[in-house]
């Protein structure tokens, strides 16, 4: 028996201390504050394996474990599904626990990978990023996630807008990596132990205030409301049914009890709906297979018209293809609407793989499935009785478990889920019931759609917008759920906008450090050593004199200006009507950008100044204005550390009292050399700080003809205009000036222009986003290797500039294709 105060006993101790751990953690209730801390003795004892292969046998042991705590009903209902008894299916599901959760290999091998080149802040991101960035690209059968613990929280779980169950993924293992560290610094007293305590407790702080501040916007239940009566009808085990009574039994017993329950949820309890769960109705409908199917579909048809209410249920779908697992939308009088199909198949219960299939399968799981996927979210109008049409998708079963579907559903304009499942094989696992439900309500909460969901045997559900019950049923009982929630026009979430980008931002990370640890000679020719000091200034040269109020000023209207840009952007990616509004773009272009970077420019022109250096002195010179200010009167000079409204530097005189001065200018290092050449004091420190670095990475860009702005955002637009407006112009009126011998030169040169216009705002928002990029990787390069800067930065812009003028000419052609 291992010792445990040797490394491989400390491992073993410390992996079981978290499976223990996540195994109270996934049951819910108050668990959920374990999700800080649960993984935490494991990674203390990652560190006692130094070497990869004990990273590794670390991370497939704690896969092990993890899969063992939190879904051994999984592998006992794989041994039910297969009728090979509950202990093989459980012991073949913890044989293939690194697969069904690639994740824990992955987050391993990155963070002892990382943990060489970088310190623990990079360490923690680079193995949180891979974790998350496993589970987007592996998709996992269950489509579980760490952030699904967070559900019992109503606070916490809000946070799901933004960055959905990933992102609440990643905040949790830097709360248990900042706790894990903290514990590692404990023998080096509380100055080593607080700061990781700070990092780690801000993670919880974070998303409750988000939460808080989510939950006071969230709208009071007004206007139109969406009331549905679902059954449940406990009805399960239909083979078994069928081997007893025969299919037409069957069928008739499940439709006569849908029907009884369905009379009392509209007559009584007035529901504008009625749904069902999936497959209850389990044949075609609507292309009956035989004389009694349809006698049935037209027995449904005649309770919905009696009804006056539109039903949705789970029947099955069939064209030339093949048959389709689907959920039917009839309505009274006019019939069926249409059919959603099941997107997300269940392996071997629901289909076969290609390369799986075979007879030998099929002999040994005779009742394995063979559906087709459907393509995507629909969304159909949901007519009530009252006249009102309400939007709305559906999602059967392991759909709930796809963001991208009900993001999909909810850019396709819906205003609600309406979720069908059959659960019945959850019946002696209400733990997996519970995690499938939770797995449901966070797309509500991605999306702030409401959801009505249905099952056949439990638990079913009236989800609101924030993630809350407000009506549902216990799992295996016959009942009648009936709730009424608001179906306002939802809120654009950032998950809407966006989609699930927090695993592919993931893998983005892992990429760039990856790039930068495999970087050649000429990327890290200033990796040792500090960099190149900047050519001392020319003078006399231009500069802006800024009082600290009209430096604020100025820099937040061009803050604000070219955050606009990006939300410009975003919109006009979103908005369809937006992206063919030439003239609404233009007005939130100019009011939006032009008007608030127009004023910034200004007030950096009102205080502009010719700037010299002369005998000892800096001549600051405006009109018949000059202001001299001696060498030996400046105490200091600072670069700002903040880019705004531009690049510049701050001169702190002597005594203390005096006025500092703010100055704007285009190359602040070279200003910064020419003031120490001239006697003032020197800038740089021993080691350059952050601002210095940034600097040097910016006046480390050579910036050639095509770096003009005339070129950029009036020449190259115009370009870009001309072949786009001659092609409208064949389409529209025939020829080149079709528009001018038919409405004559003023509505010609106006169209042109609105066509000139319109590519000079694509060009501009295009360089805005590239802008954004390379902002972001220079600081993101600034804390990660710092020698690195200027290299990536200059790597960046030449990148960006081939995009932008290959790209754009090349999508141009790409549509003039089509």
């Amino acid at each position: 028996m291992p010792s445990f105060r040797r490394p491989g006993g400390r491992m073993l101790a410390g992996i079981a201390l978290s499976g223990v751990l996540s195994a109270i953690y996934v049951h819910g209730g108050h668990a959920w504050v374990l999700g800080l801390v649960m993984l935490v003795p494991w990674l203390c004892t990652m560190d006692t394996r130094p070497t990869l292969p004990g990273a590794l046998m670390s991370a497939w042991l704690m896969s092990v474990a993890f899969t063992a705590a939190a879904f051994w009903w999984f592998g006992l209902a794989i041994g039910d599904y297969t009728r090979v008894g509950g202990s093989i299916g459980l012991a073949v599901l913890l044989l293939l626990a690194p697969v069904f959760q690639p994740q824990f290999l992955a987050f391993s091998l990155v963070r002892h990978l990382a943990g060489k080149r970088h310190g623990p802040a990079v360490r923690a991101l680079a193995a949180a990023a891979a974790w998350v960035g496993a589970e987007w690209a592996l998709p996992k059968v269950l489509g579980d996630t760490l952030g699904y613990g967070l559900y019992p929280s109503a606070v916490m779980r809000q946070f799901a807008d933004l960055g959905g169950s990933a992102g609440l993924t990643v905040l949790l293992l830097l709360a248990n990596e900042g706790f894990a560290l903290a514990w590692a610094r404990r023998a080096g007293g509380w100055r080593k132990v607080s700061k990781p305590m700070v990092y780690a407790a801000l993670v919880p702080g974070v998303i409750a205030a988000y939460g808080f501040f989510a939950l006071a916007l969230h709208p009071a239940p007004s206007g139109e409301t969406l009331r549905v009566g679902m059954v449940q009808s406990n009805l399960v085990d239909y083979e078994q049914r069928r081997r007893e009574s025969g299919a037409q039994a069957v069928v008739r017993e499940v439709l006569d009890t849908h029907f009884a329950m369905t009379y009392d949820a509209v007559e009584r309890q007035r529901a504008d709906a009625v749904l069902w769960s999936e497959t209850v109705y389990p044949t075609t409908f609507g292309n009956p297979k035989s004389e009694a199917g349809a006698e049935f579909d037209a027995a449904i048809q005649t309770i919905v018209n009696a009804a006056k209410v539109p039903f949705v249920f789970g029947t099955y779908e069939k064209d030339a293809r093949g048959e389709y697992n689907a959920a039917a939308f009839v309505l009274p009088e006019s019939g069926l609407l249409g059919f959603y199909r099941k997107t997300r198949l269940f392996p071997l219960t629901e289909y076969v793989p290609h390369w799986l299939d075979g007879p030998a399968l099929r002999r040994w799981l005779p009742w394995t499935g063979s559906w087709l996927a459907g393509d995507g979210a629909r969304v159909f109008p949901l007519r009530l009785r009252d006249g009102r049409e309400v939007p709305v998708m559906a999602s059967i079963c392991l759909d709930d478990v796809d963001t991208l579907l009900a993001i999909e559903g909810a850019r396709l304009g819906a205003r609600a889920i309406l979720t069908l499942s059959n659960d019945s094989w959850f019946t002696r696992y209400p733990l997996g019931a519970r995690i499938h439900h939770t797995a449901a309500a966070f797309r509500s909460i991605e999306t702030r759609l409401p959801q009505f969901r249905v099952t056949s045997n439990g638990t079913s559900a009236v989800i609101d917008a924030t993630g809350a019950v407000v009506a549902g049923s216990n799992m295996g009982e016959r009942t009648l759920v009936v709730g009424q929630l608001p179906v306002p026009q939802p809120p654009r979430t950032l998950m809407v906008m966006w989609g699930d980008w927090v695993g592919p931002l993931g893998v983005g990370f892992l990429v760039f450090l990856t790039l930068l640890a495999a970087s050649p000679r000429w990327l890290t020719r200033h990796a040792s050593g500090e960099a190149p000091v900047p050519t001392p200034v020319h003078t006399p040269a231009q500069a802006s004199v800024l009082p600290g109020s009209a430096r604020l000023l100025a820099g937040l209207l061009r803050g604000f200006a070219r955050l606009s840009l990006l939300g410009m952007g975003a919109a006009m990616l979103l908005d369809d009507t937006l992206r063919g509004n030439t003239l609404a773009q233009m007005r939130l272009f100019a009011g939006f950008f032009l008007l608030p970077e127009a004023v910034a420019g200004c007030v950096l022109l009102a205080y502009s100044a010719r700037l010299s250096v002369d005998q000892g002195m800096l001549v600051l010179q405006r009109g018949k204005q000059r202001l001299d200010i001696a060498m030996k009167d400046i105490a200091a000079v600072t670069l700002w550390p903040l880019p705004t409204p531009g690049t510049g530097l701050t001169l702190h005189l002597t005594p203390a009292q005096a006025p500092t001065y703010h100055l704007a200018t285009a190359d602040p290092l070279a200003l910064a050399g020419a003031l120490e050449a001239a006697g003032a004091p020197s800038m740089r420190a021993k080691a350059p700080s952050r601002a210095v670095r940034y600097a040097q990475a910016v006046a480390s860009v050579r910036r050639g003809r095509f770096d003009s702005p005339w070129v950029r955002f009036l020449l190259f637009p115009l370009l870009l205009a001309l072949p786009a407006f001659h092609l409208h112009q064949n389409i529209a009126y025939g020829g080149w000036f079709g528009e001018f011998y038919t409405f004559g030169l003023k509505a010609y040169g106006l169209t042109f222009a609105l066509w000139w216009a319109s590519w000079t705002m694509g060009v501009v928002l295009c360089a805005a986003a590239l802008r954004a990029v390379v902002e972001a990787a220079t600081l993101l390069t600034l804390a990660v290797h710092p020698p690195q800067t200027a290299a990536v930065r200059a790597t960046l812009e030449r990148m960006a500039l081939a995009v932008l003028y290959l790209g754009l000419p090349g999508w141009l052609l790409l549509h003039a294709s089509w």
